[in-house]
């Protein structure tokens, strides 16, 4: 089977920023006295959407503008600490996304991030070289989080493809679900952070872009 679009998720799958997220979390919490066990944390926590992590971290429904006044502080911090580090793209991503644009093959982002965060990527990484911004699929506060499909499925109509004729690049099992949710041709899990992707064992995992059989694309 070959396919003829791509979608990437793009924390922890194209920018391996978890550590950093991670940290930014936890300085959150702790400016609130809060400590979450290594299970609560990544249940609370990755490849959620803001709004979702609130709600769940707090226990109860937020405002919007409570919601944002939150994320902002969060993001500020996590913005801060990838200033502090060489920001680059995951291993072999730039050779990849070289390859499919060379291709002509369709591809775009789908992220949990929302558009500050999206921002900051195409001024700091620029992936402006690769990515349509216009095509890109953020967090909007409208889009249900994953491992609800909407946002793969929008991303899917995004780059004008069927979901059996598309690849999906993700790191969160809340994302391979979502993916899988969205009946998403094929899931390519990167393995960026050392999760248990024992549940996932029949899919390919890959630890470097280099490693995704190019095979697979029309």
């Amino acid at each position: 089977m070959k396919y003829s679009g791509v979608i990437f998720d793009f924390n922890g799958t194209l920018f391996w920023d978890t550590p950093l997220h991670n940290k930014a979390w936890n300085m959150f919490l702790e400016k609130r006295g809060m400590h979450l066990s290594d299970h609560e944390f990544f249940a609370t926590f990755h490849g959620k959407n803001n709004r979702d992590i609130f709600n769940s971290l707090f226990q109860r429904e937020h405002p919007a503008e409570e919601i944002r006044a939150l994320v902002d502080e969060k993001e500020t911090l996590y913005r801060q600490l990838c200033l502090e580090t060489e920001m680059m793209l995951a291993p072999g991503a730039p050779d990849f996304l070289d390859f499919l644009q060379e291709r002509k093959v369709p591809f775009t982002i789908a992220t949990a991030s929302d558009k500050e965060n999206v921002d900051f990527y195409f001024e700091h990484l620029g992936i402006g070289k690769w990515f349509d911004y216009d095509r890109v699929v953020y967090n909007n506060g409208r889009i249900k989080g994953k491992p609800d499909p909407q946002i793969y499925r929008i991303a899917m109509s995004v780059i004008g493809k069927q979901p059996n004729e598309v690849i999906v690049f993700e790191d969160a099992v809340a994302g391979l679900q979502a993916a899988k949710n969205a009946d998403a041709g094929c899931i390519i899990a990167v393995n960026s952070n050392n999760d248990d992707y024992s549940d996932w064992a029949d899919y390919l995992i890959i630890r470097n872009f280099d490693e995704a059989d190019r095979n697979l694309i029309v």
